[in-house]
């Protein structure tokens, strides 16, 4: 399954229907190079600068325009809030953007809530629900805003899903909030260590800090919209910061209540792939329902002269994953009653 496609695989065998880029976990920081939190894994925080710009270059210059980008999260690190340079350095990404022909979807992942709160994202410019589409007479497929989650059509036939995998978390909450008492209530009941960001003695490692889960609210709202696109014959992909399936991620890096995520989805025919960022290693796996999860690899960990974006061609019976750098090529056929009859 992880064998490596064959050009001919990756090419044009049916008909191009649209195409989007995917990029996760840039991290950007005005510091010199450092490590992840175990050592053993080099951080280029003032590269990953360099890396989104040659991502945005590649996809103005690609031959097929993509209609759009999925930032997957944790666009600016976590130091800043440290040197107090959050707001300097989320300007600088976002002036980069700025150079993109196209929009971008913003997901919020762990470090957007070490520099930000919550209300403060909702009303920053990382917030693109503005880019959402509405289901006219399906009030059920409206989020709420009581989490960060919309859906939007690039396609005809084909729907975006954006997850919030923070809606439950104690990071960017109101402390003296329900909901953060709820949550860390949530956390302890999981994770007795006195470092809550430590997954030692665990038999469920990613009841971390630095991780999160998803609300039975947003949750019966993506069952809605899922039911939707199976009655009108959609193609779903979905987008959340944090991974759901295990065999595409860390154990300690997936989402807190990931099988009931697993569940919703399962049981709708409608989706395709499932994108999130967080791992930083990257991984890949369809599942037995034949969903495929794509993490992506982090820009944050990628050498110099190296890359870690990519762009997913969509075609009528598939989707193909063109990977930069030490992002893999990726072939996702849909399953045979689901191939789209243009």
């Amino acid at each position: 399954m992880d064998d490596k496609p064959s050009p001919e695989a990756l090419s044009e065998s049916s008909e191009h229907l649209f195409s989007f880029g995917v990029i996760a976990d840039v991290q950007y920081a005005d510091l010199e190079d450092g490590f992840n939190f175990q050592g053993t894994r080099r951080r280029y925080y003032r590269h990953s600068l360099l890396h989104l710009q040659g991502a945005i270059e590649d996809w103005n210059n690609e031959s097929s325009t993509p209609c759009c980008v999925l930032q997957l999260g944790d666009i600016i690190d976590g130091y800043n809030a440290q040197y107090n340079a959050s707001e300097k350095s989320l300007e600088l990404v976002m002036d980069t953007f700025k150079r993109l022909k196209v929009p971008v979807h913003h997901t919020w992942g762990n470090h957007e809530f070490y520099n930000f709160s919550r209300e403060y994202l909702t009303h920053s410019k990382l917030n693109t629900k503005f880019l959402e589409d509405q289901i006219v007479h399906h009030p059920e497929t409206m989020p709420s805003e009581d989490y960060y989650a919309y859906h939007f059509v690039p396609f005809p036939k084909f729907r975006f899903v954006l997850l919030d995998a923070y809606d439950l978390s104690v990071l960017g909450m109101d402390q003296s909030s329900p909901k953060y008492e709820q949550c860390m209530k949530i956390l302890r009941e999981h994770n007795p260590n006195t470092e809550l960001n430590s997954p030692q003695g665990l038999s469920e490692p990613q009841f971390v800090q630095f991780n999160g889960g998803f609300s039975q609210e947003q949750l019966n709202w993506l069952n809605e919209v899922l039911t939707f696109s199976d009655t009108n014959q959609e193609k779903v992909v979905i987008v959340s910061h944090l991974p759901i399936y295990p065999d595409a991620s860390d154990s300690v890096c997936l989402a807190w209540n990931y099988r009931d995520a697993l569940a919703v989805i399962w049981s709708h025919e409608c989706v395709v792939c499932f994108f999130a960022g967080h791992t930083h290693d990257g991984g890949y796996s369809e599942d037995p329902f034949g969903v495929y999860h794509v993490s992506l690899e982090g820009v944050i960990e990628t050498a110099p002269d190296s890359q870690a974006f990519g762009t997913v061609h969509v075609y009528p019976d598939k989707m193909t994953l063109k990977g930069r750098g030490r992002v893999p090529d990726r072939i996702m056929n849909y399953k045979k009653e689901r191939a789209v009859h243009c």
